[in-house]
């Protein structure tokens, strides 16, 4: 089959807590209709929400449905929950094993209930649940992570705060290989921007002036996404996040990217990354002209 007949099917996780889950998902399906991703296919859209849980979540099942992809949903909080309570409660005294041992029982019933698309990848865009690790071998998966190779792991909020705790002199966007082990798969692509400058600066003056008064725990609880050098700093975050994605997925769909035995694969080669900071200051450009 040529490539140009090949269809390259996706699952898209998302856990569709926020409005950015939306338009992560909407630009994908945008781009396809618009034959920029002519080779990519989003079979179905999986959230470990249900109907009713959240009203963040049930907006964006609305998207999903509006837009004829097919919704596929399992409720975490409602599988084995009492063993789920205890896994994390051991956690966090430091015994992880058992919610680890949940999270490969849930994600094995993810597993049985998607086989049935037959997808090549799965990606996981604002998906807030750690995967278990039999999903990671039987699916090649990638994550959006919003930070630089090497930087703060966890939620976008705790990534940003860690930065701003640090005071990170840059950030960025990254896309990698789903690992079991948190963030730390191979890189696929990534880019970086500053966080000094004249966007930056003032907020950063601002922040120091705060912290004068009160500690960064205080400032988080008080102001939290509306503290002004945080929403910046997502806000610079989030340009990037969409294109990246997009060249991302442009790459692996026309088989530029490949996954082989749980690395990366290009032109023939093992890579360790595509630095995109030339393609994304682009396409930032062009959304604003």
């Amino acid at each position: 089959m040529n490539m140009a007949d090949k269809t390259y099917k996706i699952g898209w996780f998302s856990t569709g807590r926020d409005e950015a889950a939306g338009q992560l998902l909407k630009v994908i399906y945008d781009n396809i209709k618009k034959k920029k991703l002519r080779n990519l296919a989003i079979s179905f859209v999986f959230s470990h929400r249900i109907k009713g849980e959240e009203k963040e979540s049930d907006c964006f099942f609305r998207l999903v449905e509006n837009l004829r992809i097919n919704l596929v949903t399992l409720s975490s909080r409602e599988f084995k929950p009492e063993m789920r309570k205890k896994g994390l409660k051991l956690a966090e005294e430091g015994n992880p094993a058992l919610i680890n041992h949940w999270r490969n029982l849930y994600h094995l019933q993810v597993t049985k209930v998607i086989d049935e698309f037959r997808i090549d990848l799965i990606v996981l865009a604002g998906y807030m649940l750690i995967v278990g690790r039999d999903l990671c071998h039987n699916y090649p998966m990638i994550n959006l992570h919003p930070a630089l190779p090497g930087g703060p792991r966890g939620t976008w909020q705790e990534v940003i705060w860690e930065l701003i705790k640090q005071k990170a002199k840059e950030s960025g966007v990254m896309m990698h290989l789903v690992t079991p082990q948190l963030d730390a798969g191979p890189i696929l692509t990534y880019c970086s921007f500053s966080l000094k400058g004249d966007k930056f600066d003032h907020l950063w003056k601002k922040m120091k002036e705060k912290l004068k008064r009160k500690i960064l725990e205080k400032i988080k609880e008080e102001e939290g996404e509306e503290e002004p050098l945080f929403r910046k700093i997502r806000e610079e975050g989030v340009k990037r996040e969409l294109p990246l994605i997009v060249y991302t997925l442009k790459a692996i769909s026309e088989e530029k990217i490949k996954f082989k035995e749980g690395k990366i694969i290009s032109e023939g080669q093992e890579m360790d990354g595509y630095c995109l900071n030339e393609e994304m200051e682009k396409e930032i450009k062009n959304e604003t002209d």
